[in-house]
């Protein structure tokens, strides 16, 4: 089908993801559960798709806390490590009048992650596997997700999160080595284009110069209240999907996260790929309607689910 995801070798329907899970510390002391790819998992579970989650937890409360909501949102906590040297991911968020910067503490029980006690069986029974790049900091945790990707074969889902200074344009050969897929922001974007010298900064270009420069078979560009596009190996078109409309948006905190779900939803069931952006760009939308990346709400999920089933407010496909 015309502009449909290439669902090769994808033999089943459930995803691993791979990657930090954390909480982002504020200054009035509020802690709240994230990284990318636990959000990821989360909206995943939601609907219900029962994804791998691989991280590692210290031992300690914050580390306790995640497990129990694992549970309770009704997660497989199977790939969950738990470290008893380093503690569970935190994020300092620094507060500056109306801005807000993060500060990512090294050395995280998440950059610890033991290949070697991993459920390697389940793993290859999955679909896909979605990474981002901040888990990849280390130069341990490189060489841990290689062997994991030698050792599975899966397609993968690449998440450019690039955080200063947590990456290097010398490393996204290793980044890109396994990729079919790749996601990253329009700033990201840009960055990718003069890192690697690819004589422009113009979103489109630099999008169809990363997707020749590793064969991708899509790459996703978000553009926060502008929407998102894609670019499509199968028909080396651009897919464009606009907002609805920022009335109501409270947190877009996680709408990229939310927005790589559904897109995973699309490889998993083989939509459309215009299908696929249009359903990832609404769930974005409706996230940024909410306060945090996340929420524990089974009856969001399933109005989305219903929605679907209906084709209310996405194109129809034959």
């Amino acid at each position: 089908m015309a502009g449909s995801i290439n669902q090769e070798s994808i033999t089943s329907n459930r995803p691993v993801i791979f990657g930090e899970v954390l909480f982002d510390q504020f200054p009035d002391g509020t802690a709240v559960l994230g990284g990318a790819p636990f959000n990821v998992a989360w909206h995943l579970q939601g609907f219900g798709r029962s994804p791998l989650f691989l991280s590692r937890i210290g031992k300690d409360e914050p580390g306790a806390a995640i497990r129990d909501s694992m549970i309770e949102w009704g997660m497989d906590v199977g790939g969950l490590q738990t470290d008893t040297g380093y503690p569970t991911g935190m994020v300092e968020v620094r507060m500056a009048e109306s801005t807000h910067s993060f500060h990512i503490l090294p050395d995280q029980a998440y950059d610890h992650w033991d290949i070697d006690q991993c459920p390697l069986e389940a793993i290859q029974k999955a679909s896909l596997l979605y990474h981002g790049t901040l888990v990849q900091r280390s130069e341990t945790m490189r060489r841990s997700l290689e062997q994991l990707l030698s050792a599975v074969d899966l397609p993968v889902f690449v998440d450019l999160n690039l955080r200063e200074p947590w990456w290097t344009v010398a490393e996204m050969p290793r980044y890109m080595q396994h990729a079919r897929w790749a996601k990253l922001n329009d700033e990201e974007m840009e960055t990718v284009g003069r890192g690697l010298n690819f004589g422009t900064t113009e979103l489109k270009s630099a999008a169809r110069q990363l997707q020749a420069e590793y064969q991708l078979d899509a790459v996703i560009v978000t553009r926060g209240e502008v929407g998102a596009f894609c670019l499509d190996k199968a028909t080396d078109e651009f897919i464009e999907v606009k907002p609805q409309g920022t009335d109501g948006v409270l947190d877009t905190v996680g709408a990229g996260d939310a927005f790589a779900a559904v897109f995973l939803l699309g490889l998993l069931d083989e939509w459309p790929l215009t299908l696929a952006m249009h359903r990832a760009q609404a769930f974005a939308e409706l996230i940024c309607r909410q306060r945090g990346a996340t929420k524990a709400d089974k009856q969001l999920y399933q109005n989305v689910l219903k929605q679907w089933s209906g084709h209310q407010g996405t194109p129809q496909t034959s």
